[in-house]
């Protein structure tokens, strides 16, 4: 379905995964710690053991993200025979600070900007989402994260709260993002239309959302020429 920019007045964007390459900043974060403890692990197996112990954490009662990742670390150490060390449990944690862009990220939000408003909705602590703003060189309208919520995606309470301080009802914000399961999903069940970002194809998510997204895009540069005409 084309994307008629006169629909909508905000574009919310999640972050990690579809501004930041979430995968290549967990892998080459997490592989160090995991080898120095002899535990080899291909992508698969990798990505489907963090998938789990995020998802177990985060949906349990609210803690910090940093607290998320440490915890996801300690349950790797658990299932593979290991106790990892406070200082590769706060260089996990930190590496955040240094996931990488995808490359087409700041010259899409740049282009959008200039013709509507940007916000973000993300599950990560503000100072964490504060040293990955220093690399985008966007002033976003807003941004709601986990931290300021108290509560993650694939809750409601961060569209809900992107409503009301952006000012917009939800058939007015078009939400954009890569995950089925913490934005996809939960933006249908409240009425907003998302535009999925296949940035890593089928992984990570199930292959049939609960409900279809408006568009689908192979990446953000695709975003700005369709919406921008």
């Amino acid at each position: 379905m084309p994307l008629d920019p006169d629909d909508y007045d905000v574009l919310s964007f999640d972050c990690y995964g579809t501004l930041v390459d979430w995968a290549d900043g967990i892998s080459t974060a997490l592989r160090p710690i995991l080898r120095a403890h002899d535990v080899e692990l291909d992508d698969d197996e990798l990505f489907r053991h963090h998938e789990e112990f995020e998802r177990d954490v985060e949906s349990g009662s609210y803690v910090p993200y940093r607290e998320v990742l440490g915890r996801v670390l300690r349950r790797f150490g658990d299932r593979f025979g290991f106790t990892p060390t406070n200082v590769e449990t706060e260089r996990f944690v930190g590496s955040v600070r240094n996931w990488p862009l995808f490359q087409d990220t700041n010259d899409a939000l740049q282009r959008l900007s200039e013709s509507v408003r940007l916000a973000v909705i993300s599950n990560v602590d503000d100072d964490l989402f504060h040293d990955t703003a220093r690399h985008i060189p966007v002033d976003f309208d807003d941004i709601i994260t986990g931290e300021q919520v108290r509560a993650y995606k694939p809750a409601l309470d961060p569209f809900e709260t992107a409503f009301t301080r952006l000012g917009v009802p939800p058939n007015r914000l078009l939400h954009v993002a890569q995950s089925v399961y913490y934005d996809v999903n939960p933006a249908g069940r409240i009425g907003v239309d998302c535009v999925r970002v296949r940035r890593y194809g089928e992984r990570f998510d199930p292959p049939a959302p609960q409900t279809d997204p408006v568009h689908t895009v192979p990446d953000l540069a695709t975003l700005a020429d369709e919406f921008l005409g």
